[in-house]
């Protein structure tokens, strides 16, 4: 019965505090309108049922992360010189990418990576088909944006995943 109600504990009591935090006050009515956020909250997670996550290179995994967040900060400092010097020859732009990645969850980290760093947003993907529709700020030296795609960021989750 207790599972039923609460299918992710974590998860419900993490929706009740950040409810209670927002509203900024533990009062009766704000906590019972956090309390139903976060029983529908932890059950409607449990009717997606994502998988379990299943992390084979933990140390491949760190190795992506510094590549992501090094890849942000680079992506952050072309992005603002392109709106600061108004630069003619930027041509924004989408680039449709083959993709070998199935798995649904390493699909997910891929798109919140692409969309994460600026200048790139995950626009559409075609499962079935393996495409990925993606939108690129600045295209000058477009034919280098599938293999970075590629080798830096698919390559490794095919491994983490695998």
């Amino acid at each position: 019965m207790m599972r039923r109600l609460l299918p992710h504990p974590l998860i419900s009591a993490g929706l009740f505090l950040v409810w209670l935090l927002a509203s900024r006050s533990a009062a009766p009515g704000p906590a019972l309108v956090g309390l139903v956020v976060a029983l529908l909250g932890g059950q409607a997670l449990a009717l997606l049922a994502p998988g379990r996550l299943r992390l084979r290179r933990p140390a491949l995994a760190l190795r992506l992360a510094g590549h992501v967040a090094a890849d942000i900060l680079r992506s952050n400092l072309a992005v603002a010189r392109i709106l600061l010097l108004r630069r003619p020859d930027r041509r924004a732009g989408f680039l449709h990418i083959r993709l070998t990645l199935r798995d649904p969850q390493a699909l997910a980290l891929l798109a919140i990576i692409l969309t994460a760093t600026p200048g790139t947003a995950w626009v559409d993907h075609d499962a079935a088909e393996g495409w990925l529709l993606l939108h690129v700020l600045d295209l000058s030296g477009g034919e280098d944006w599938e293999r970075i795609i590629r080798e830096r960021y698919e390559a490794p989750l095919l491994e983490i995943f695998a």
